[in-house]
């Protein structure tokens, strides 16, 4: 526990004297709401029966989740940094837990992930976003969030430790950031083509992004919490086990 939160500041202080990641990390959703707001927010917000006000209540919880996502492709950035920069081979010389590493990088991202969400949050309400939502909802917001942030975390940590150059490791995760367009996240499902929707009500982003959008509306639908909250346990156990058994073989030998 104290390696890894060792590791934990190593990478509050790498965030603080090199901002630009995380800056870029943070951007990224709020242009991506300003964006459909602005611009696509009036025609989009009338096919659901409203305006841009209606069409900014109806994307805030996509939004949300591509913050998520953006964190979750910055962590493979950083761990394939580590592994590539030669620093993991003078951590093998250190007597420290082996594990508090990748530990200290799951804390670093989630510790950005709600940075992250915040900042999105207070753009959106900026911007006119109100939520009718109650303590308890909220407390699902958070819930579902964090677990799919976690889980996320997780898959991106893998796939930072198997891919060979950091360039590889900022392009295998960009699908992550690209799901919830092919989800319920701006569009409803229904008017999309037969497989698009059949690909849209089932992937992990579409349930996700239902459950907070349902507890920011305080009208929480147990089904799509369970889901969100199944998803994110399977995918965080698959990126852990992963995650591990690729920085067994390549760090601890």
């Amino acid at each position: 526990m104290r390696d890894s939160l060792t590791m934990f500041r190593r990478q509050l202080l790498h965030m603080r004297r090199y901002p630009s990641l995380t800056i870029m990390l943070l951007a990224q959703p709020v242009l991506f709401l300003l964006l459909f707001v602005y611009v696509l927010g009036g025609s989009l917000g009338a096919s659901l029966g409203g305006g841009r006000s209606q069409y900014l209540i109806y994307i805030v919880p996509a939004i949300l989740v591509i913050a998520v996502a953006s964190v979750a492709l910055g962590t493979a950035v950083s761990i394939a940094t580590d592994m590539t920069g030669g620093v993991i081979a003078r951590f093998r010389t250190m007597a420290i837990a082996r594990a508090s590493v990748l530990t200290g990088h799951v804390l670093g991202a989630m510790a950005q992930t709600a940075l992250a969400v915040a900042v999105s949050a207070l753009v959106a309400v900026a911007l006119g976003y109100r939520s009718s939502a109650g303590v308890p909802d909220w407390l699902v917001t958070v819930c579902v969030l964090g677990a799919f942030g976690f889980a996320l975390t997780w898959l991106t940590v893998a796939l930072g430790l198997a891919a060979d150059s950091v360039e590889t490791a900022s392009n295998t995760p960009m699908f992550l950031v690209f799901l919830p367009f092919l989800g319920s996240g701006f569009v409803p499902t229904d008017s999309m083509p037969a497989g698009l929707r059949w690909f849209a009500e089932y992937q992990p982003f579409t349930p996700v992004m239902e459950a907070v959008r349902g507890s920011l509306a305080g009208a929480v639908e147990a089904s799509d919490v369970w889901l969100a909250l199944g998803w994110s346990t399977g995918i965080a156990a698959l990126g852990y086990l992963w995650a591990r058994r690729l920085y067994r073989s390549r760090v601890v030998g």
